[in-house]
């Protein structure tokens, strides 16, 4: 995890000085037209691939760092914005329980655990995605993808409903 911390630091300095032209559009207009979960999921990516189109060196491992990164902040704000509204109703179906049960563990309790444990999966995934490129170049490119891909699918996990 620390190699890909130092990877994924290294990428950042460089991109900061490139004029990226990344917006969240494509993936919130994807978002907005699909009708299910598995459209939903193939809508990550698609603001980080216009931003590597219209960006000049936009598929250059700079420039695919920068706009992955972009992406990933999206579903990371999408991702604890769902979080706080599953903790809610959560929350208030443990209110809602009979007596009996309040004693056990409720479903505050199991999301809190779940997404405990979601975190060390993802970064152990994308250490894994990581380590296929062998220290090449794509290595960072590769476990941004994954770190993406992996809150996408958590954030959809946690979509609210009722």
């Amino acid at each position: 995890m620390i190699r890909l911390a130092a990877v994924l630091t290294l990428l950042a300095a460089p991109v900061l000085a490139q004029d990226l032209q990344y917006t969240d559009r494509g993936t919130q207009s994807c978002l907005e037209q699909a009708e299910s979960y598995g459209a939903k999921i193939d809508c990550a990516g698609a603001s980080a691939g216009q931003c590597m189109e219209d960006t000049p060196g936009g598929h250059s491992t700079v420039g695919m760092g920068g706009c992955l990164d972009r992406e990933l902040a999206y579903w990371d704000g999408l991702l604890n914005s769902h979080y706080k509204v599953a903790m809610a109703q959560a929350k208030n179906l443990d209110a809602e329980r009979p007596a009996s049960m309040k004693g056990l563990p409720g479903a505050a309790a199991a999301l809190r655990e779940m997404q405990r444990a979601w975190i060390p999966f993802r970064d152990k995934a994308c250490a894994y995605e990581a380590s296929l490129w062998s220290g090449g170049t794509g290595q960072g490119p590769a476990a941004l993808s994954c770190l993406m891909q992996q809150t996408a699918k958590q954030t959809l996990t946690l979509e609210p409903w009722g």
